[in-house]
C-alpha cells in the first residue's frame, strides 16, 4: 500500500488524548520520523512506546517541552531539525480550558494562563516552523508538495460562541485567535509553498469530557449534536491526517469542522 505521508513530524500535547492519537493515526499512514513533545515526560514515554509496539519502523523523538515558554519552544523545533534534518509536518495541538467561567467570574491570572498557552504558544510554535520550513526544500514536487504543513487545534468554539451551560470566556476567545493566526499566516506564506490549516474538533470524548458525561454535566449539550454522540479522538485524528496529506493540497487558511453538527444546528 502507497504511505499516503512522508517527511518529518512535530506535535505538540503528544501525550494524551488527540495529540496523541493524531501520533498513531500519523504514523498508520506513512510518517516515521516524529518529534513528539509534551510538557509530561512520562506521558511521552507513553505514546513512543505504543507507537513503537505498533509500528517497529518509526523513529520517535521525545521532547519536554512547555508552550507557553519562548525558549522551550525555539528549543523543540531546534532539537527536531537537529535530530531529522528537517520538518514537514507540524501538529500544534497543545491547549488548556481554563476555569470555565464567564466574563463577569473570570480571574485575570487564569485568562493569562489560558492565552499563554492556547494563543502565545500556538503563535511561537508556528513561527519556529515556518522560519525552518522556509529554508527547505518540498520532498515532493508542487503542487502537491510544500515546503511544509501546519495544523493548529482550533475548536467549534474557534468559530461560535460558547454556551451559558459550557461557559468558557477564555477558551473561546483563545480559538477565535488561533483562527485568526491560522487565516493570517496561511495567506501570508502560501506563496512560499507553506500550508496551514486548522482543525475545530467539537464535543469529543478525551478523558476529561468522558469524566463530564459520566456525572451528566454534559447531557444537554451532547443531546445538541445532530449525530446525538461525543466524536471519538480517532475521528479528530483521521482529520487530521487529511489536512497533513496532498489530498488537501488545494486548502489553506481553512478550518475543518469535526463536530457532529453542532454548529450547522445553531444549537
Amino acid at each position: 500500500m502507497t504511505s499516503l505521508l512522508k517527511g518529518v513530524t512535530f506535535i505538540t500535547g503528544a501525550g494524551s488524548g488527540i495529540g496523541q492519537c493524531a501520533a498513531y493515526a500519523l504514523a498508520r499512514h506513512g510518517v516515521r520520523q516524529i518529534a513528539l513533545c509534551d510538557i509530561r515526560p512520562d506521558n511521552l514515554k507513553t505514546t513512543s512506546e505504543q507507537l513503537k509496539k505498533q509500528h517497529p519502523d518509526v523513529e520517535t523523538l521525545n521532547i519536554e517541552m512547555d508552550t507557553a515558554k519562548e525558549d522551550s519552544v525555539n528549543s523543540a523545533v531546534d532539537q527536531t531539525v537537529k535530530h531529522f534534518g528537517r520538518l514537514d509536518i507540524a501538529l500544534n495541538n497543545a491547549g488548556i480550558g481554563g476555569a470555565g467561567k464567564q466574563t463577569a467570574d473570570q480571574e485575570l491570572a487564569d485568562w493569562q494562563r489560558v492565552m499563554d498557552v492556547n494563543v502565545n504558544g500556538v503563535w511561537m510554535c508556528q513561527r519556529a516552523q515556518i522560519r525552518q520550513m522556509l529554508k527547505q526544500e518540498p520532498l515532493t514536487a508542487p503542487p502537491r508538495g510544500n515546503r511544509g504543513v501546519i495544523v493548529n487545534t482550533a475548536s467549534m468554539l474557534g468559530l461560535v460562541a460558547s454556551t451559558p451551560i459550557s461557559a468558557a470566556v477564555a477558551y473561546t476567545t483563545s480559538k477565535h485567535a488561533v483562527m485568526g493566526l491560522t487565516k493570517t499566516d496561511a495567506v501570508a506564506y502560501a506563496a512560499q509553498g507553506i500550508r496551514i490549516n486548522a482543525i475545530c474538533p467539537g464535543y469529543v470524548g478525551t478523558p476529561l469530557l468522558q469524566q463530564a458525561t459520566e456525572t451528566g454535566v454534559m447531557d444537554g449539550e451532547i443531546a445538541k449534536v445532530p449525530q446525538g454522540r461525543l466524536g471519538e479522538m480517532e475521528e479528530i485524528a483521521d482529520s487530521i491526517v487529511f489536512l497533513a496529506s496532498p489530498m488537501s493540497s488545494f486548502m489553506t487558511g481553512s478550518g475543518l469542522v469535526v463536530d457532529g453538527g453542532f454548529t450547522a444546528g445553531c444549537y
